[in-house]
């Protein structure tokens, strides 16, 4: 076998030393970061998320010129992501409401101590119980039983969050009702503040929380409590002050009412500094935008 010359072995170790030097910076770099996170209660945000705010921003001066948006996605892009989600086994997203009178009620509105009066319906006089006797039932495949402790079993350690505008707070709620009945008093709780609002089940180190973002990204329809506008106006890209409240979690559940409502078009503020120039898009258009199924 030929002896490598002086020209290689140099060569080699070059390659040796520094792919240890590479290493070491690797491992360094995340020793370091580690420990940044450890030492900070304020989030890291990933670099896709645009971060800025506009708490100042005079949202009824926003849009005094509104143009229209051309969405810029692809149906057939479409098609082949729900034929792949279809292939992967049952789409639950596919299915049909059946009545069922045997496992149905899953909680009685009254004997949740966390329902709220906005979203309780046989308390302000609802007189019939039928629709709370209906459940999904997917085509080719069955959901299991709903089980409230094996439910807390998978949430064990997990912060769930749901985000949203009432239509999420009303699926929140119900969650709530499901497991609350399976923990002990003294072992859960409920904190609620102006836009988030945490229920703890503190056996299973677990968080079921409701954020309100009504749009997802930042918008005119931010405050929990005066949000009832005829015209919504959305930053489309930007994300960074709902993301801090949602970044730490484990599962995210996004619904919002407000996409699918008739009436004015939602209406896209790119810049603050524009002169005012907004573009509007019908609803289902903004969700994509929002959420990044198409890009600006």
């Amino acid at each position: 076998m030929p002896r490598w010359s002086r020209t290689r072995r140099q060569l080699f170790l070059f390659l040796v030393v520094f792919s240890l030097l590479l290493l070491s910076s690797i491992v360094h770099d995340e020793r370091t970061i580690r420990t940044r996170e450890a030492s900070t209660a304020q989030p890291s945000f990933p670099t896709h998320f645009v971060a800025e705010t506009f708490d100042d921003l005079d949202w009824s001066k926003a849009c005094t010129t509104v143009r229209s948006y051309r969405a810029k996605w692809s149906p057939a892009a479409e098609r082949r992501r729900q034929h792949q989600s279809r292939e992967e086994g049952c789409d639950v997203f596919s299915g049909r409401w059946v009545h069922d009178n045997s496992s149905h009620p899953l909680y009685e509105e009254a004997s949740c101590p966390y329902m709220s009066d906005q979203l309780a319906c046989r308390k302000h006089g609802r007189p019939d119980e039928e629709y709370q006797r209906w459940r999904w039932q997917p085509h080719g495949c069955n959901l299991n039983k709903w089980n409230a402790t094996e439910m807390l079993e998978k949430l064990r350690g997990i912060r769930l969050m749901f985000v949203g505008d009432s239509l999420n707070r009303g699926q929140w709620i119900s969650m709530v009702c499901m497991v609350q009945s399976a923990i002990p008093d003294g072992k859960k709780s409920m904190t609620p503040n102006a836009a988030l609002t945490i229920f703890r089940a503190e056996e299973y180190d677990a968080t079921i929380e409701f954020y309100w973002a009504p749009l997802l990204v930042e918008s005119n329809s931010d405050d929990p409590v005066n949000h009832r506008l005829n015209d919504r106006i959305i930053r489309p890209d930007v994300l960074g002050k709902h993301a801090a409240q949602w970044e730490k979690a484990d599962i995210l559940v996004f619904n919002s009412y407000l996409w699918w409502r008739s009436g004015p078009k939602i209406k896209l503020l790119w810049k603050p500094d524009d002169d005012g120039i907004c573009q509007e898009a019908n609803g289902p258009d903004a969700m994509k935008l929002a959420i990044g199924l198409h890009p600006p």
